[in-house]
């Protein structure tokens, strides 16, 4: 079995952007949003779905930086989220129920494979890619909104 660690972003960077006007944090592509569902609104800290009445900021991110697969994506994070957990060989509650993309990537930032599975599928696909010679991380996406869900390194 190949071993990965999974970790939320600190919470640190995005807590100063709660107490934003929401001109502001349009001015810079981001909106203050409210959890209207149980589902769909997964932070990007806590790793979980936002309960109905949560307020997130929804923003950009860039979670690939290194070489031309450089990549953004939109992120959810709850105000409340206050710790980044991190999992070690077991998947989030993000993971497990939505329809995901998987871009596994070596040490310069190459993309060596991407997938689309169901999240009930993703342990065995996690070991199908980090099983590729110099594939060291792979990045989580929502597959139907896009999302950025998580990244994930070979531990």
């Amino acid at each position: 079995m190949n071993a990965y660690r999974i970790s939320g972003l600190s919470p640190e960077p995005f807590r100063p952007l709660f107490a934003l006007d929401d001109d502001r944090l349009r001015a810079h592509d981001m909106r203050r949003v409210v959890a209207d569902s149980p589902r769909g609104y997964p932070c990007r800290v806590s790793l979980t779905d936002a309960a109905v009445g949560e307020t997130l900021m929804l923003l950009p991110y860039e979670h690939h930086a290194l070489g031309p697969y450089r990549a953004s994506g939109p992120i959810f994070v709850r105000e409340a989220a206050l710790q980044a957990p991190t999992y070690r060989n077991e998947l989030p509650p993000i993971l497990a129920t939505r329809y995901l993309s998987l871009r596994a990537y070596d040490g310069d930032g190459w993309m060596r494979d991407a997938r689309a599975v169901e999240g009930a599928a993703a342990q065995d696909e996690l070991q199908s890619l980090f099983a590729i010679d110099g594939v060291v991380s792979v990045m989580a996406h929502n597959a139907r909104f896009g999302c950025f869900l998580c990244r994930i390194d070979r531990h």
